[in-house]
């Protein structure tokens, strides 16, 4: 198997990278995306990048200008998009160092905004592998500190600008019989959402998109298989949008066309709605 190493240059990437490299089972390519956030970033790629000659292994970085105010969604979004696009080229699985507080602190932002039953099932992308999950922080710091490994810090960790390390403050004191019974949870809403993603794809190999059937189907329900849908067209919209669309499904006249957001298309015919991606 062939890795995409996302690695930061933090203590958790670096950690990542050397037990997978001491591992020796898969192909590993080391990837740095440099957000352009900080003035003195490329420094970090620049340790990214000789921390790949120290292992011997091929390296993939990019550089994009995000600026200081760049919100965290962005910064991601675009971070992704990078290693999506290494994935594609080296026919590679993404590998994250994402960790126990990792999972809790993204449990707790997706709660705090009102998140749906989705933002408690987080890290579902079957494209990225997460082989930390079971480690907290310390843990991983301990592994460095005993394996004499050198790592950078990120100084936009300590600011509280960002969402994430308001929260991460609060989670650090929370017990652990409650960090327990939120990864519990995390647990039995993975569970739902491989369910209910398994029985949205067996309902789309029909290949119909009936409006009728739309219309008879419990509305929680046709807004899941609405987003499987338009994800199986490399498409995605937020629930308020997709809940609009079901509504144009009920209602719209053949012949006519919806734009629920985005670079999504609809058009109706009287018996089935064509999802389109526009430019």
């Amino acid at each position: 198997m062939r890795y995409i190493v996302a690695v930061s240059g933090g203590v958790d990437s670096v950690v990542l990278l050397d037990v997978l490299a001491k591992e020796g089972e898969h192909e590993l390519v080391v990837a740095h995306f440099d957000h352009g956030i900080r003035d003195d970033s490329a420094a970090d790629a620049r340790f990214v990048g000789e921390l790949a000659k120290k292992y011997e292994l091929p390296y993939e970085t990019k550089r994009e200008e995000l600026g200081a105010k760049a919100s965290e969604e962005v910064a991601r979004e675009r971070r992704y998009d990078f290693l999506d696009q290494l994935a594609k080229k080296h026919n590679a699985q993404i590998v994250t160092a994402h960790h126990h507080d990792d999972l809790l602190e993204t449990i707790a932002i997706n709660s705090s905004r009102g998140t749906g039953w989705r933002g408690l099932a987080v890290f579902g992308n079957t494209n990225v592998t997460r082989p930390l999950l079971v480690y907290t922080k310390s843990r991983l710091y301990d592994y460095a500190m005993s394996h004499n490994l050198e790592w950078v810090e990120d100084e936009t960790n300590q600011s509280q600008q960002y969402l994430r390390n308001q929260i991460r403050k609060k989670i650090a004191r929370l017990d652990d019989d409650r960090k327990i019974k939120l990864k519990e949870l995390w647990h039995q809403q993975s569970i739902l959402r491989d369910t209910i993603d398994k029985e949205c794809a067996e309902l789309l190999k029909t290949g119909s998109s009936s409006r009728y059937f739309y219309t008879m189907i419990d509305e929680a329900a046709a807004i899941e298989l609405l987003r499987a849908e338009l994800l199986q067209k490399s498409m995605s919209l937020p629930r308020p949008q997709r809940q609009r669309l079901l509504m144009a499904i009920k209602t719209a006249s053949a012949g006519s066309q919806h734009q629920p957001g985005g670079r999504c298309n609809v058009e109706f015919t009287r018996r089935e709605f064509i999802v389109k991606q526009g430019s």
